[in-house]
């Protein structure tokens, strides 16, 4: 190994004794603040003793502290949240990084906050596809709906069809919709909070993954490329990111997700692009509507193509030429 080479152990986020118990510690503590009521960790100590915890009162109380669950009831924010239905909708955005010369796709699913992340070097509509198939393949199905922001490989142009008909890029519409089967949508301009979820795990994503790579590979004398960071960032995924116990959901997203793979449309095929019989007849299309003449193609043929025919010409002429000299005597003409 390299000098100054610092290795890295890789293991899934350990699982406490209260953690199968955060919903149920929450929901008494959101009811107990919706009847003005304040109940002492004791009072919670006891009940999910009752369902069955065995772990310590104080080992409680810091995961409690951890997740800040007392400070977020007193700030009037649910603290679990589940705003879409299972399977129904995934937020897509690009997070840039330009000293690297890199872009990050992320796609954070609605129910279970599952994230897919893909580093790349362009955001282009090809990229974007491709990146889709890999998070599709990840998530082990397709959502109902994508949702996404101003981006022109997504959208051109708002409302031209009329109010909420949008002109989206001809490619992806056709990947997402006909291939996939998965509808569009865009959030409201300057409303970026819209997708909020996604949002939110670009900041954990820049933060807690892409800037402590970064470091860590400085300090070997390394720089972060293409190449190692998909390749770190999917063990982030798998055993960190995923496996964590989410801040608002208070479940791992992973076991959602399991939940959530139920509901998802199949994996698609792999897409070869818009099919050229589409392509062509459009192109029909626009110029009957241009010119009343349809033009015929008649494809071209090689010579040699022809030759196969040769033999059997050959082989008539000449029985042609008997039987015009024996029964007609000569006198029929050829042309």
């Amino acid at each position: 190994m390299p000098e100054g080479y610092v290795p890295v152990i890789k293991r899934e986020a350990v699982d406490t004794t209260v953690d199968p118990y955060l919903p149920n510690i929450a929901r008494m503590l959101e009811e107990a603040h919706k009847l003005g009521v304040a109940i002492p960790t004791t009072s919670i100590y006891q009940e999910i003793q009752r369902l069955g915890y065995r772990g310590s009162l104080r080992w409680m109380q810091d995961v409690i502290l951890r997740h800040e669950l007392r400070r977020k009831v007193k700030d009037e924010e649910p603290l679990i949240r589940f705003e879409t239905n299972k399977g129904q909708q995934m937020q897509v955005d690009w997070v840039e990084f330009p000293k690297e010369g890199l872009s990050a796709f992320v796609a954070t699913m609605g129910y279970s906050r599952a994230s897919y992340v893909e580093y790349v070097d362009n955001e282009k509509v090809e990229t974007l596809i491709r990146c889709h198939m890999n998070a599709f393949s990840y998530f082990g199905g397709v959502p109902e709906e994508g949702l996404y922001d101003n981006m022109k490989t997504v959208i051109i142009k708002r409302n031209a069809y009329g109010f909420g008909k949008h002109k989206f890029n001809e490619q992806f519409r056709d990947f997402a919709q006909k291939h996939c089967g998965m509808k569009l949508k865009v959030c409201k301009p300057y409303r970026a909070q819209t997708k909020g979820k996604v949002e939110r795990f670009n900041h954990y994503l820049r933060y807690s993954f892409h800037n402590m790579f970064k470091t860590r590979l400085s300090m070997m004398g390394y720089k972060m490329t293409l190449e190692n960071a998909n390749a770190e960032v999917m063990d982030w995924l798998d055993f960190t990111a995923n496996s964590r116990i989410h801040q608002t959901t208070l479940y791992r997203p992973f076991d959602l997700l399991a939940e959530e793979q139920l509901q998802l449309l199949p994996l698609p095929k792999p897409y070869q692009g818009i099919h050229p019989i589409k392509a062509t007849a459009k192109s029909v299309t626009q110029d009957r509507k241009t010119s009343n003449r349809i033009n015929i193609h008649i494809p071209t043929r090689d010579l040699q193509s022809y030759d196969e025919f040769i033999p059997a010409v050959a082989f008539m002429v000449p029985v042609l030429e008997y039987a015009n000299n024996t029964l007609y005597g000569g006198s029929l003409l050829w042309h």
